[in-house]
């Protein structure tokens, strides 16, 4: 039955949320003042006010969909499919690592799709616009992932893990992956930069240089990166230049700052040319033209190499 599994999940949500907020603010509370104050007297600022307001906006605007989209749609979804969930047992330490594993594995998925299909780099872009990097761009949210990153979560359900556990899981490695978006980090020991995904390996990933484009997708695990190819290090000559290819024009208003993708899509769409090309730039990578006129990143890394 779903209303009951609803329910019992509805429950560990709430007590879950309880445990996120008293872990995260005191970790918030003390690492974000801490990071303005030796950046200032160091004299590297590394922020500034309004992409830190920008920042808070975005986060407030992406956790109040993901609250009414987790309770009515997600929930709803993934308590549906549990239903059908193989019998598989395990004890519980095994279960939580196995989850944490799959569910890092997962989002590295989704994360290769959002930066490799416009549809959903529209959505992801959001996050890697601002051209500061600091504590407060992991809160840069990409607003509109709740609509659709449960469907990434319920080959985990029919495994038999709980959708409250699944969240949880994706939490606390969404709570790690704040804590990487930093500058005042330079390197940890090499068998953490081997394993787990560090500041250095995440500033990669937020930088606009063509050699570091679409690169470090992990969240928690850099071993995903490195098997699939998208691994790249920060090199000592070359600094990261944080932001995106073309920079937004409007990048502290209100509305353009989520939706300037969709008006770029939506402008390739009046083009007079077949509307099998139109779909092209919509499900292709980003950059991707008929004509050549814009690329890709492969593209201008490809470039690169020659």
């Amino acid at each position: 039955m779903i209303l009951p599994d609803k329910i019992q999940q509805l429950f560990h949500f709430s007590l879950y949320d309880e445990i996120m907020l008293l872990f995260n603010i005191p970790i918030y509370a003390l690492f974000i003042p801490l990071e303005i104050l030796l950046s200032n007297f160091n004299h590297l600022k590394f922020y500034s006010v309004k992409e830190t307001i920008t920042n808070i906006y975005l986060n407030l605007l992406n956790a109040g969909i993901d609250f009414v989209l987790r309770v009515f749609v997600s929930l709803t979804v993934l308590s549906f499919f549990y239903q059908y969930r193989l019998p598989i047992h395990l004890n519980p330490v095994l279960y939580w690592v196995l989850l944490v594993l799959a569910e890092d594995f997962l989002f590295y998925i989704e994360h290769y799709v959002d930066h490799n299909c416009r549809l959903f780099w529209a959505v992801h872009v959001t996050h890697h616009s601002s051209p500061e990097y600091n504590l407060t761009t992991g809160f840069r949210s990409s607003v509109f992932m709740p609509m659709y990153r449960f469907f990434y979560f319920i080959p985990l359900v029919l495994l038999n893990f709980s959708p409250a556990d699944i969240f949880f899981a994706y939490a606390i490695t969404q709570s790690y992956g704040i804590l990487v978006h930093t500058r005042a980090i330079k390197k940890l020991p090499r068998w953490v930069e081997y394993i787990f995904v560090t500041p250095s390996h995440h500033r990669v990933h937020h930088a606009s240089n063509v050699a570091y484009l679409d690169k470090n997708m992990g969240m928690l695990l850099i071993i995903w990166d490195r098997m699939f190819g998208t691994f790249t290090e920060e090199r000592a000559d070359e600094d990261p230049v944080y932001g995106i290819v073309k920079p937004i024009v409007h990048p502290h208003h209100p509305i353009y700052m989520v939706t300037h993708e969709w008006q770029a899509i939506a402008k390739d769409f009046k083009r007079k040319i077949p509307f099998g090309t139109k779909l092209k730039y919509l499900l292709n990578p980003p950059g991707w033209s008929h004509d050549g006129s814009t690329q890709t990143a492969k593209e201008m890394q490809e470039k690169l190499v020659d």
